[in-house]
């Protein structure tokens, strides 16, 4: 198979590329290449698709996976310029508009890009809904579309499922927020990029939220801990209202604690995965994903500054505040 992979260098782009080699398939990348190397084995087209496709323009592929971020205009300019058999566009589960009700299925307006407009989650879940649009429009029942949550594993450079190998790894006394039952989701990149090759070879279409099992965010953290924390490790739960007098933020930040929600958010990580399972998402433990996750930690430094997480001082403050 001939598969074209817009992007290719970075997380799931590169991870899809990589199972691609790995199976034996043509791969072309199409990337500026700024971020990154493509993987071993796959081809690198430099494009800047502000500027198009350059070379690839009139090309066809047996199979199309686009990874871009927030542009439609990108999305848009692909469909009309290569041509495929298969079509995966990579969305996001931030299309739903209503995160607080369980099973709730409302997707955001569609929205055009605007670089004037300044950034949101209720944005960039919109431009993801007009780029789905973009895609049905192009290429009907050829479109595989991946609505996918939180992915983890090596390679991740949001650093938030990451801080959780990273810290527990140091065992102590560890802060974590009081929300026992929130529930909590993510998908290995790796098990993700497996499932897009998958789709691609056997031309599985419709639209996805790629996604694992949900389960309360205490037996996640659990079995982070079982896989990376030294004997004695304690699980420190801190109440709401100490995390807020503090100035801890859910979710993501340089003060934050990662995979905790707010409560208008609570259901964020309660999609139904059944659908992307029975189709053949297959997932891999978490424990697996957490000491795989904290091998990259370590490769990047585990003293670094991060972008989601706790500063030690802050978490200090925190266990000392409840005693």
């Amino acid at each position: 198979m001939r598969m074209l992979v817009l992007g290719g260098t970075v997380f799931l782009g590169r991870a899809t590329a990589t199972e691609a080699v790995r199976r034996g398939h043509d791969v072309v990348c199409a990337a500026r290449g700024e971020s990154g190397a493509v993987p071993a084995g796959a081809v690198h087209v430099p494009v800047d698709r502000n500027a198009g496709l350059g070379e690839l323009e009139g090309t066809h592929f047996d199979a199309v996976v686009d990874v871009a971020t927030m542009s439609v205009g990108w999305v848009r300019g692909a469909l009309s310029s290569v041509g495929a058999d298969h079509w995966t566009f990579i969305s996001s589960c931030s299309v739903y508009a209503d995160h607080a009700t369980p099973g709730s299925t409302e997707t955001f307006a569609p929205l055009e890009d605007d670089p004037r407009a300044p950034m949101s989650p209720e944005r960039y879940g919109a431009v993801k809904v007009a780029s789905e649009n973009a895609v049905l429009d192009a290429v009907g029942d050829r479109a595989f579309i991946v609505r996918a949550g939180l992915i983890t594993g090596p390679g991740d450079r949001s650093d938030r499922f990451g801080y959780w190998p990273n810290r527990l790894s140091r065992g102590g006394r560890v802060a974590v927020p009081d929300a026992p039952d929130q529930p909590a989701q993510h998908v290995d990149v790796r098990d993700l990029a497996a499932w897009v090759v998958d789709a691609a070879e056997r031309r599985l279409a419709g639209t996805y939220d790629a996604v694992g099992p949900s389960n309360p965010l205490s037996l996640v953290l659990g079995e982070v801990a079982g896989a990376v924390a030294p004997p004695g490790t304690e699980l420190v739960r801190i109440p709401g209202e100490v995390l807020a007098r503090h100035g801890v933020e859910p979710w993501a930040g340089p003060r934050s604690l990662p995979l905790w929600l707010p409560a208008d958010h609570r259901s964020m990580m309660f999609r139904d995965a059944g659908p992307a399972l029975a189709a053949g998402l297959r997932v891999r433990p978490t424990a697996e994903t957490a000491a795989d996750a904290l091998e990259h930690e370590r490769g990047l430094g585990l003293d670094r500054d991060r972008r989601a997480g706790l500063p030690p001082e802050v978490e200090d403050e925190l266990l000392r505040a409840v005693g």
